[in-house]
C-alpha cells in the first residue's frame, strides 16, 4: 500500500545570476551628464505653458488672473 502516495522529487533551484558589470566612472559620468542635458532640454519647454494643471492661467506670484464674484 506505500506505493498509492509517493514522496515528491525535489527540484534544485536555479543558480543565482552573474552580478552586473561594474562601470567606470567614465561611464557614469557620460550617464550624468546625458541624465543633466535631458532634464533641461525637458525644462526650456515647460515655460511656454501658461496654464495651470486645472486650465487657468496663474501670474508669476501664484495668483489666479481670473475674475472673481462681482468683479473683485
Amino acid at each position: 500500500m506505500g506505493g498509492l502516495f509517493s514522496s515528491p522529487e525535489r527540484i534544485t533551484p536555479p543558480p543565482p545570476p552573474a552580478p552586473p558589470p561594474e562601470k567606470s566612472a567614465e561611464e557614469v559620468k557620460a550617464a550624468e551628464q546625458r541624465s543633466r542635458q535631458r532634464a533641461a532640454a525637458a525644462s526650456g519647454r515647460e515655460s511656454t505653458i501658461l496654464t495651470g494643471g486645472l486650465g487657468g492661467t496663474v501670474d508669476e506670484d501664484g495668483a489666479s488672473n481670473k475674475k472673481t464674484l462681482l468683479g473683485q
